[in-house]
């Protein structure tokens, strides 16, 4: 994919989901490349759609597979889980209601902070046990965030609101964006190349600098 315009900056992307054990090992890595590289890059976050209602069964295996996944995570990265979820009789791990509502912080607040409430809802999750598929509970982090969630609950349930986060869904799937995290570098000449999975603080500088060079 090529743009017309040359860019100012070279674009870095951002490929999570906020109920990705990965994405949630991967947060500090991008709050610290962020922060170090705002000068050289412009970020940007779309949300990858992990999995929708229905389409995993709670039962023991699951329960099992998931939680080897969170330990592995855990010894990896450092991040803090939570197992309590695994005690739990049912549980629909359904992450678009998590991905729509970044999209809504998103577009009525921007990119930063949509990043810092992406990481509040994933710190919520994992480390703390909390059922971010609830939608109530997704707007009372935005309030303690920002303040009045009015805004956020309308544009919450609109149907702006379910075209964008499928908009993102497809968009990830578009620049090769199939597995979580994934991470997206557009030149100024707007070529695209996908970095698929978790990366280390160092993996991240050694590839920012060579897309930079």
């Amino acid at each position: 994919m090529i743009y017309h315009e040359e860019m100012e900056k070279p674009e870095v992307i951002f490929v999570v989901d906020p109920m990705c054990s990965w994405c949630w090992g991967f947060a500090p890595v991008i709050e610290k490349i962020r922060s170090s590289y705002e000068e050289q890059y412009d970020f940007s976050l779309t949300v990858g759609g992990l999995r929708k209602a229905g389409e995993m069964v709670w039962d023991e295996k699951t329960k099992r597979y998931l939680r080897g996944h969170w330990e592995e995570v855990s010894r990896k990265t450092g991040q803090p889980f939570d197992l309590s979820l695994f005690e739990k009789p049912f549980f629909e791990y359904d992450t678009t209601p998590a991905c729509k509502a970044v999209v809504t912080v998103r577009e009525l607040l921007g990119t930063v902070q949509a990043f810092r409430y992406l990481h509040a809802i994933q710190s919520a999750f994992y480390a703390q046990g909390i059922d971010i598929t609830n939608p109530r509970l997704l707007q009372g982090y935005y309030e303690q965030l920002f303040g009045n969630s009015a805004k956020f609950a309308f544009f919450f349930l609109s149907e702006r609101a379910e075209t964008l986060t499928e908009h993102d869904f497809a968009k990830a799937r578009a620049m090769g964006a199939t597995a979580f995290p994934s991470v997206v570098f557009i030149d100024r000449e707007g070529h695209i190349m996908c970095q698929k999975g978790y990366r280390s603080e160092d993996e991240m500088k050694q590839l920012l600098e060579k897309r930079d060079a």
